[in-house]
C-alpha cells in the first residue's frame, strides 16, 4: 500500500482503518502489523485472510477517525479541511474552489475548479495563506495559467 503521510510509517500508528473502495463502499479493518518496503508499506489486516481478499481492496483509500489524528502545527492543515475552500490569487481574482489533491513527483497539487481548472503546487511558494474561518485560500498563481 502507498502512504501519503510523512513519514510513510506514521500510518502504522493507527490501529483502526476504514477502507473506502471505488464504489464508495466502506469497510473497517484492524491493523495487525506493518512495515516499510521501499516506498510502500506492507500490512496485515485482521480480517483479510488471503490474497484474494487483499486484491479486493486494491485501489481503496485509507481513512482514520478524525479524533485519532494528532493536532496540526502552525501553518499546517489536514488536506480534508481545505477541500471546498474558495481559492483566490494575490491579485484577489477568484480562481475557483479546491476540489481535491493530486500526488505528483515534485509534491502535491491542488486541483482548483472555477471557470477554468488550475493545478497549483501545494508548496509555500504558491500557497500563501489559509483562512479556515473565511473558507479561503490565497495563492501566488496567475489567473491566465491553467
Amino acid at each position: 500500500m502507498q502512504s501519503y503521510t510523512e513519514p510513510a510509517e506514521r500510518l502504522l500508528n493507527f490501529e483502526l482503518w476504514c477502507l473506502r473502495g471505488a464504489s464508495d463502499r466502506r469497510s473497517e479493518h484492524r491493523l495487525l502489523e506493518g512495515r516499510r518496503q521501499g516506498k510502500s508499506l506492507v500490512v496485515r489486516l485482521a480480517d483479510v485472510k488471503d490474497r484474494t481478499a487483499a486484491e479486493a481492496l486494491r485501489g481503496a483509500s485509507i481513512e482514520v477517525a478524525r479524533e485519532a489524528l494528532p493536532p496540526v502545527g502552525e501553518r499546517q492543515f489536514y488536506r480534508v479541511d481545505l477541500i471546498g475552500l474558495e481559492v483566490r490569487n494575490l491579485e484577489g481574482e477568484a480562481l475557483g474552489v479546491l476540489q481535491h489533491f493530486v500526488e505528483a513527483p515534485a509534491g502535491p497539487l491542488m486541483v482548483v475548479r472555477g471557470e477554468r481548472e488550475y493545478w497549483i503546487p501545494a508548496a509555500p511558494r504558491h500557497l500563501r495563506s489559509v483562512d479556515l474561518r473565511a473558507r479561503r485560500i490565497v495563492v501566488d498563481w496567475p489567473a491566465v495559467l491553467g
